[in-house]
């Protein structure tokens, strides 16, 4: 762990036993929990005198392995660690959560020391706290070494499939330049063919060539862009964010697919939505992702929609909607998948990188992503973003 701010570090050998309430408290660098978190503590504070108990102060930055560990999905947030069985509490109204569950945190505690002499508690220097702290390091350890494990066997089989797959996606562009070449070289050997017609086959396949390249191109910058995004930890840097802003700009890079394909775009923002706390280049590119997969499965005059949802004092959710084919149920929970595609994407170009990526940039902000789709209904793809105050 981290070297967290411990609070009420007083210790009484003549009182080992009333420290077996272990706590951690799980906090961010957003201002409002920073003000929350001064609550909490004060209200910890003043049910310090009635009952010894040990509090640790984590930052989730510091400590994301643990927060994952823990399965949090907000902050601030309170967890009891022991006695067991471990609890968590978290929301904006989590001192009432606290009111209620304190007395029985409180009964659990002195009737678990019950079983235990101070004989024993007195027969060694090390206060309990030591061994909790221990404990809840090697828990950490063991579960970052386990993801770590899982997180190379799943990049091994990541490159093994790219590979293969790049070999054969490759052969398809290069194959067309090839004969585009050819066909030019022919046709400047054949003097019987008109300059003026020679000149329009020329740019003919001239143009041919340079969209083929284009492919390639994009072909590679997908594959380098999310090769780098599985083999790292998503690198934040978090800040305060007007969402209105930034779902207008990004939205407006894609005003000339929208009128090639005389799509109705529909914006659903309120002015009064709350900034959010998160990277600015990683949000832009998921609200990209996530227009760009719209964009191209909703069939000539569709109809796209991007809406902005206050859900909680924590959250805000972001939906981003299309009439195209949807997604079968079966297949909804794998979309999220690296190079997971369906079978009609199968002849498009492209891994099935695209959702994965955005998968894993809500992950690093602590929120939520998924989709609501039936066949033929369209989908909707919706995630939650922490709020700034």
């Amino acid at each position: 762990m981290s070297q967290s701010n411990k609070q009420y570090p007083d210790y009484d050998h003549g009182n080992k036993d009333r420290l077996l309430l272990q706590l951690l408290l799980f906090v961010d660098q957003r201002s409002s929990s920073n003000e929350q978190v001064q609550q909490i503590q004060s209200y910890l504070q003043n049910l310090h005198s009635e009952h010894l108990f040990n509090l640790e102060v984590v930052e989730i930055e510091k400590q994301p392995h643990l927060v994952e560990f823990l399965k949090l999905v907000a902050t601030p947030a309170l967890v009891k660690m022991a006695p067991a069985p471990r609890q968590v509490l978290a929301g904006s109204d989590l001192i009432k959560q606290l009111e209620k569950r304190w007395p029985q945190w409180k009964a659990t505690s002195i009737s678990n020391n019950n079983g235990v002499s101070n004989d024993d508690l007195d027969s060694a220097d090390t206060p309990p706290e030591y061994y909790y702290a221990h404990d809840i390091r090697l828990s950490d350890e063991i579960f970052k070494l386990k993801r770590e494990k899982e997180e190379l066997a799943a990049q091994l089989s990541f490159k093994d499939k790219i590979l293969a797959m790049l070999a054969h996606d490759l052969r398809t562009p290069l194959t067309a330049v090839s004969m585009a070449v050819e066909t030019i070289e022919l046709s400047e050997k054949n003097a019987e063919l008109e300059d003026a017609k020679r000149q329009i086959l020329k740019q003919r396949l001239f143009r041919q060539a340079k969209n083929q390249f284009k492919i390639i191109d994009s072909m590679i910058s997908e594959l380098l862009q999310n090769s780098q995004n599985s083999n790292v930890r998503l690198s934040l840097k978090p800040e305060a964010l007007d969402l209105n802003t930034i779902c207008r700009e990004i939205s407006s890079q894609f005003d000339a697919r929208l009128k090639q394909k005389s799509m109705d775009f529909v914006q659903d923002i309120p002015q009064d939505i709350p900034q959010i706390y998160a990277d600015e280049k990683l949000i832009c590119q998921l609200i990209g992702n996530l227009l760009d997969n719209a964009i191209k499965y909703t069939p000539q005059g569709g109809k796209i929609s991007l809406s902005v949802l206050h859900r909680t004092n924590q959250k805000v959710q972001i939906s981003i909607c299309d009439n195209g084919p949807g997604i079968p149920p079966e297949k909804q929970d794998r979309i999220f998948e690296n190079s997971f595609r369906l079978q009609r994407d199968l002849s498009e170009k492209g891994y099935g990188l695209g959702l994965a990526t955005c998968c894993q940039i809500v992950s690093a902000h602590y929120g939520q992503i998924w989709v609501d789709s039936s066949p033929e209904s369209g989908s909707c793809f919706r995630f939650t973003l922490l709020v700034y105050r």
